[in-house]
């Protein structure tokens, strides 16, 4: 959701085979990209969306997410959310942790874990927080050494590019004192939400940003951010969660320059469970554009987006995704597109966002998803418990199928609506509801159809 200079530095796109039983096991592994598991050593899938409140704040944080967000999620097959959480309401003075805003984000918790909705806590900076008018890094940790500030009402995302804003990163990274001020800000998170059933892992700064130096292009001088800036704050980050959490994962963002196709600087994450977390978004289309099938933007993005994970095996997730208008003409065959590329290499995504209106939001007032986001929503294994040998989702005839070699254990499968208004097939072992067994070893194919045709995105 930005439209910006930054980004304006890289094109693409293509047009990806659906259907087929493809090698996805084999090709993961050839393509060096390890899947993430659970707990029970399950290969997992993560589908779901952005959930957040940026308008309320103090006393109303978190109000606009209510129980309705997690049933509707898991009513329509997603078991994925990315929870927005602020630095501003966690501690407005420093070293005053707000109790009210930890007890809000538990109340959250309880309620994706009632609907069976694994969440990502993610600490959300915008134009890094309130000093400039957004929401994230406390205004009593922001310094521009007087640096100049002007607001882009039109385009907030190019306020990024303000003096000041860029300054208030280069201390965010350098100095001492908020160096541990966000390290015992993340204590304080996992500290709390360890041993919450509901959480799956922690986000450790959204879109992070820095200071270009004179005579830098765009991507020189977002790899050297990376590179230089913000793989030792991840590091220290990862040391500041484990003492409190050694369990859940830990994901790691690129600048956004990576969303158009430029290669990440991050360098390796001293952590055995971090995640690759790049957002997937396209300038011309942040600004209202249609597809443009021809440009290679979809390729461009792929290669690049996977040549960090591959380098140093961690899974990827990628963050947000999906365009501002999802109804111009060429949107039905982006999401096709899209959807084919992220399920060649990613783990999983969140879609940004889940709420009840237009322009980005995933559903309509009733809870139905809109237009195009509607294929966002079809069969798949959240996990898998066995070696995935092969699968792939067909959107001509809305049907799902899975190779694995069983290890004893269940494999979850996740439906887009009733589990009634689908068929169910499996050899090498046995469904129960929406859930398969088989014995060690054995070969199984699962596949899943709707019981009444229906086209691409309707419901059966």
């Amino acid at each position: 959701m930005r439209t910006s200079k930054f980004l304006a530095t890289v094109g693409c796109c293509a047009v990806l085979a659906g259907g087929g039983l493809a090698p996805a096991a084999h090709a993961r592994e050839a393509g060096g990209i390890p899947r993430l598991t659970d707990e029970r050593g399950r290969t997992l899938t993560l589908r779901g969306w952005n959930v957040e409140d940026k308008v309320h704040s103090g006393d109303q944080a978190l109000s606009a997410i209510t129980e309705r967000t997690f049933r509707d999620l898991r009513a329509h097959g997603f078991g994925f959310a990315r929870l927005l959480v602020f630095w501003d309401d966690l501690e407005p003075v420093p070293g005053q942790y707000s109790g009210a805003y930890l007890d809000k984000i538990q109340r959250i918790l309880d309620w994706a874990h009632r609907h069976d909705v694994r969440v990502l806590i993610d600490a959300h900076q915008d134009v890094f927080g309130p000093a400039f008018g957004h929401r994230g890094i406390p205004a009593w940790a922001t310094r521009t050494d007087g640096l100049p500030f002007t607001p882009h009402p039109d385009d907030w995302f190019s306020e990024y590019y303000e003096p000041a804003v860029q300054r208030a990163f280069t201390h965010l990274y350098g100095d001492a004192d908020l160096r541990r001020a966000q390290a015992r800000m993340w204590r304080v998170l996992a500290g709390r939400f360890a041993h919450h059933p509901a959480v799956f892992g922690y986000d450790l700064i959204n879109e992070p940003m820095g200071e270009f130096r004179p005579g830098e292009d765009a991507p020189t001088a977002a790899r050297r951010i990376e590179a230089e800036e913000l793989t030792p704050m991840y590091n220290r980050l990862a040391r500041a969660v484990r003492s409190a959490d050694r369990e859940h994962w830990l994901f790691v963002e690129p600048t956004p320059a990576v969303g158009e196709g430029v290669p990440t600087g991050l360098g390796r994450i001293e952590d055995p469970k971090a995640v690759y977390a790049p957002h997937f978004y396209n300038t011309a289309m942040e600004a209202g554009a249609d597809y443009d099938p021809s440009a290679g933007w979809i390729e461009a993005y792929e290669s690049a987006v996977t040549a960090y994970p591959k380098k140093y095996r961690v899974p990827v997730v990628v963050g947000e995704w999906g365009p501002l208008n999802g109804e111009l003409p060429h949107m039905g065959r982006f999401y096709a597109d899209a959807l084919a590329s992220l399920a060649r290499y990613t783990s999983g995504w969140a879609g940004y966002v889940w709420c009840y209106g237009g322009g980005y939001c995933a559903a309509d007032a009733r809870g139905e998803l809109r237009g195009n986001k509607k294929l966002m929503a079809t069969p798949y294994a959240r996990a898998v418990a066995g070696r995935v040998r092969a699968q792939a989702y067909d959107p001509a005839t809305r049907t799902y199928r899975l190779g694995y070699v069983a290890d004893g254990g269940t494999t979850a499968l996740s439906l887009p609506t009733d589990a009634r208004q689908w068929r169910i097939a499996v050899t090498g072992g046995r469904a129960r509801g929406t859930e398969v067994r088989a014995a060690a070893g054995a070969a199984v194919t699962v596949t899943v159809a709707p019981r009444v045709a229906a086209g691409p995105g309707g419901r059966g």
